[in-house]
């Protein structure tokens, strides 16, 4: 398409009729790919005789194609641009950056950045040349312009990745600085000079945020930048020009320069200027920065901040980065020392005012309280905030300087609290009050820990805080809630003090200010957590319930589902009337939150992570009613939606806790419908595409699948979910680009197969012992290789005879048997076990081995059967000893641990009663690793040992899953009893001659299994009349 063609289409892409603008976006879209097309619409934008608005389409479809097509996602990916039109966009881009309007400017930067972080420095070698050549000569704005998109490429690069930047400050570096010095002497600058000033400023910022390159380690060359950051610092911006409207202003040319001075400034002090923090080879330029520019950075900001006292201007943000400054300071003593002597007057009539309620406030709470409340519980708006970076240096004060700080600061707002009261009703001064409210909850923990306050908090609370929940003013009644809250956990000494509180944040759910009721229930999470009788709450539940829902209708914010979440967690089974309600509430602000995320653009919507909440919420009440199995069938149809919809590519960012919901429903409800059945594809659909990382959280409801509807996976054909599972593990297990870590639960989904299908999957048996014998042969990662030794003990406690059969057909038995005594007898330098560690890793191999023992003497000779023998007397000896300190390490923790599991650690000297009980000295001792029930009764944390001579680390064996079986119900004892009486009927011969080979050690662990088994089998069967009786069998 020639040029005066795509104008032409360009246009059309104007049009207002739907059928011509349709016609044009698919010329478009037809010819993007022909050569030359990109270079013509680059001519279109820098034509200043075309259209605007089609110069406009021609700069945005371009913006797009460059991102899109520069360079290929993935590496055999073919190019989609000519090497030829990459050269030219490369060339002509360049001049134009400085000459077209602003709005055309931004896109062509876009696409600069795309095309920058694609080519250099190998393909465009040029670009650093263009950028010096530029510098000195009138090209200046768009050499800066571009300057600034190169350095940006390399601002959170380090190490190897940043060498680039070095030639970069060597080649320009020393021209910005002539160029900087020449702009700061301009009297009365223009706007356009403030602009220039800002690029420079962004290149240096980006130059300097991880590393100081080496060039400004010069004393000389540093000194000089400082000489003019300084005096940008010290230089009142000027008055005219200056926008009234409040946006504008803060955005202005000359605030920016400012804005930009200050951030590097506070970035070369924390970084780089602190003498604790330094790297020993930056110690010289901490100590000259510290010396030389800390201090009279400090004055300058000091000035700055006074402006704020006399009712002058300062944006926000120059202002929250000055109190940043401030408060690293206050633990340098030289620096503390410069801020002493006008200390009083930062803290009382600055610091203080700007933590007062004020006409901003005022204008937001009345005319948007939505966006009140929104600005209140954003943690990105916190950054930004004079407000919390006042009470972080009030915080930071009390902390660091306590003693000379402390009690001056508290009896200034005891000041206030004394004037509030004592005014009449009409001149209550409500803002100051506010303030000091505020100062109050931002500085609890002090409080709470240092006497005298810690004894005078309830008194405080009573007299000072509780009476606002009634005051006029609404501000005043949100922060008594909130301050309320923030002292909930106090001991207090009338328990009416707490009660009336209580009540008091609960009346504030219904306040009439929106703000008022969002902060009490902020509160209540507080007091529900520290409320120690549950019926003060309990009668009011349904209508504290009813209130929750209807804020929820009325905003989005994650800390209302979190209060929701405490009171479900705090209430537990008493949520069963409600279960229902709550869940259908619940999935409705799901969707609305959704909704909303989905409309934001930007993304940062709160209603992406009150989503979250309101998902973690629906788990937390799954789990309080999981003792109530036919309410699950009632919530069912509510959720189904959810999940369908989430587990596919629209819920990446709920994957996990929707993965939570569909685990608790096919866990707890009393059968797996048809319906619930139906994502088993949506999972195994994501992890084929994108979800491998979530493959641990899959697990668990693909366990539930097979192990609680075992018939419907083996018998259902359409789809044939046996053979979903396959192509799904075969694949994985095969991938060689994946790493041991990332397949972990595959080999635990094949043992959940053969454990559960005991007997009908014979012809599953030979493909995935194949796929788990080649998955062995190339694993590094003992933990992985351990996992795929318990599919093959599994598979031999599925059918030892098959299996061997299968062994000795690939040719492989003898080898894997001899990697797996090599692995049973392998310890670490400590004398624990390398392999196995966890109970249930010794119980796995102990029945797998024992399932060998009855085979026939032409499959398993004398000698194999005695070696098979001693390593699962071994196993046992192992098994029954971290099993007893478990249980020991168990009975000593506390019962207010949510967690039902034990724990403990591998203390080798604590192995040995086992051993003693079977009549034998100790051996090497077994290490006891930790066990955890997790909250989803499908899941059991793994064992975690703390032993660091292996190249392996723990993290392999603590953060595993395990997942009930059906051979939970097999005691191994049991088992090795009635499998030696079996061999022994079958035949006596062979069972005489093993018991002849025995040396006296192994003859007396045997007889002590013996023993230990009948034990285990009279306990037992105690269990089961203790059950009959009370009803429960």
């Amino acid at each position: 398409m020639d040029l005066p063609s795509l104008a032409v289409v360009l246009q059309a892409a104007l049009s207002h009729n739907p059928d011509e603008r349709k016609a044009a976006e698919h010329s478009l879209n037809q010819f993007q790919y022909t050569p030359q097309h990109l270079v013509r619409l680059l001519q279109i934008i820098v034509d200043g005789n075309c259209d605007m608005a089609v110069r406009q389409v021609a700069s945005i479809h371009f913006k797009n194609f460059v991102a899109k097509n520069w360079s290929p996602l993935e590496p055999d990916e073919p190019q989609k641009i000519l090497p030829a039109d990459k050269d030219l966009v490369r060339e002509n881009i360049l001049p134009f950056v400085a000459q077209v309007p602003p709005l055309l400017r931004v896109q062509l930067g876009e696409c600069l950045k795309t095309i920058i972080h694609a080519d250099y420095p190998e393909q465009w070698p040029g670009l650093l040349l263009w950028v010096k050549h530029n510098l000195q000569d009138q090209q200046i704005y768009g050499a800066l312009f571009v300057l600034r998109i190169l350095s940006r490429k390399y601002e959170f690069k380090s190490d190897e990745e940043r060498t680039p930047v070095y030639l970069i400050v060597e080649e320009t570096f020393p021209n910005l600085l002539i160029i900087f010095n020449k702009l700061v002497q301009i009297v009365n600058p223009s706007l356009e000079i403030a602009e220039l000033i800002k690029l420079i400023c962004k290149i240096f910022w980006s130059s300097i945020y991880l590393e100081i390159p080496k060039q400004l380690f010069d004393p000389n060359v540093f000194n000089a930048w400082m000489i003019l950051f300084l005096n940008i610092l010290e230089r009142a911006v000027p008055l005219e020009g200056q926008p009234t409207d409040p946006e504008l202003r803060k955005t202005w040319g000359w605030w920016k320069v400012k804005k930009w001075t200050v951030h590097i400034l506070n970035r070369l002090y924390t970084r780089f200027g602190d003498m604790k923090v330094q790297k020993p080879e930056n110690k010289a330029f901490a100590q000259m920065y510290q010396k030389n520019y800390a201090g009279k950075i400090l004055e300058c900001h000091l000035n700055l901040l006074d402006v704020i006292r006399t009712g002058g201007y300062l944006p926000d943000r120059v202002t929250n980065l000055i109190l940043q400054y401030l408060s690293n300071s206050i633990s340098k003593n030289s620096m503390y020392q410069m801020l002493q002597p006008r200390l009083d007057v930062v803290l009382f009539e600055i610091i203080f005012p700007l933590m007062c309620f004020n006409d901003n406030d005022q204008k937001l709470w009345e005319e948007d309280p939505h966006e009140y409340v929104r600005k209140g519980y954003d943690i990105i708006e916190d950054l930004y905030s004079p407000r919390t970076a006042a009470m972080d240096f009030v915080s930071e004060l009390v902390r660091k300087r306590g003693k000379e700080n402390l009690q001056k600061f508290i009896l200034f707002i005891v000041g206030i609290f004394k004037k509030y009261d004592e005014a009449s009703v009409e001149f209550k001064p409500y803002r100051p009050k506010d303030g000091a409210l505020l100062a109050i909850g931002a500085l609890c923990d002090k409080l709470k820990q240092t006497e005298p306050y810690k004894s005078e908090l309830e008194h405080m609370l009573v007299q000072h805080v509780f009476p606002e929940f009634r005051c006029p003013a609404g501000h005043l009644r949100a922060k008594a809630a909130w301050v309320a809250g923030q002292y909930a956990h106090i001991n207090f000494s009338d328990p009416n003090n707490f009660r009336k509180a209580l009540h008091s944040v609960v009346s504030g759910l219904r306040d009439p200010d929106l703000p008022v009721r969002v902060d009490s229930v902020f509160a209540l999470r507080s007091f529900v957590e520290a409320s120690k009788d549950l019926s003060e709450i309990r009668p009011i539940l349904p209508d504290l319930l009813d209130e929750f829902f209807k804020l929820m209708n009325e905003v989005e914010n994650e800390d209302l589902v979190f209060t929701l979440e405490t009171i479900v967690d705090k209430f537990g089974e008493e949520m069963a009337p409600y279960a229902f309600g709550l869940c259908q509430n619940l999935a409705a602000a799901f969707w609305k939150c959704m909704n909303a995320a989905e409309a934001d653009d930007e993304g940062d919507d709160p209603g992406a992570l009150a989503a979250v909440g309101c998902l973690r919420a629906i788990s937390t009440i799954l789990e309080s009613v999981s003792k109530l199995p036919n309410l699950f069938l009632e919530i069912e149809p509510t959720l189904l939606p959810i999940m369908r919809r989430m587990l596919t590519t629209d819920g990446q960012e709920v994957f996990e806790e929707v993965l939570e919901i569909v685990s608790y429903m096919t866990f707890f409800s009393p059968t797996i419908s048809l319906d619930m059945w139906s994502l088993w594809p949506l999972m195994m659909e994501a992890l084929a595409d994108w979800a491998i990382d979530f493959f641990p959280n899959i697990l668990v409801p693909l366990d539930n699948y097979i192990s609680r509807s075992t018939a419907h996976f083996l018998a259902c054909k359409e789809p044939d979910y046996q053979r979903s599972l396959w192509n799904m593990l075969s694949s994985i297990m095969a991938d060689k680009n994946m790493e041991d870590n990332d397949i972990e639960p595959a080999p635990k989904l094949i043992q959940v197969v053969f454990q559960n299908c005991r007997g009908q999957v014979d012809h599953w048996v030979e493909p995935y012992l194949r796929i788990t014998i080649e998955r062995l042969n190339r694993t590094e990662k003992s933990y992985l290789k351990c996992l795929l030794m318990q599919v093959i003990a599994d598979a031999l406690y599925y059918n030892a005879t098959l299996t061997l059969s299968i062994l000795q057909k690939l040719g492989v038995a003898t080898e894997v048997f001899n990697l797996w005594f090599q692995m049973l007898e392998q310890v670490k330098k400590s004398g624990v076990r390398a392999n196995f560690r966890r109970v249930q890793d010794k119980k796995v191999c102990s029945l797998g081995l024992m399932s060998l023992f009855v085979l026939p003497s032409d499959q398993l000779p004398g000698e194999a059967l005695g070696r098979l023998f001693k390593a699962t007397l071994d196993l046992l000896v192992s098994y029954k000893d971290q099993v007893a300190e478990a249980a020991k390490q168990g009975d000593g923790e506390d019962d207010d641990d949510d967690m039902d599991g034990f724990q403990t650690d591998d203390e080798d000297d604590e192995e040995e009663g086992s051993d003693r009980e079977m009549g034998v000295d100790t051996e090497n001792g077994d290490e006891a690793d930790s066990i955890r029930l997790q909250k989803l009764a499908a899941q059991a944390k793994a064992f975690r040992s703390v032993d660091d001579d292996d190249d392996d680390t723990d993290d392999d064996y603590s953060d595993d899953e395990e997942l009930q079986s059906p051979i939970d119900e097999v005691d191994p004892f049991i088992f090795f009893v009635d499998t030696m009486k079996a061999l022994q009927g079958m035949d006596p011969g062979r069972f005489q001659n093993l018991m002849q080979t025995l040396d006296f050690h192994y003859q007396a662990l045997a007889s002590g299994v013996a023993q230990h088994a009948e034990e285990r089998r009279a306990e037992l069967e105690k269990e089961k009349l203790s059950k009959a009786a009370s009803g429960t069998l």
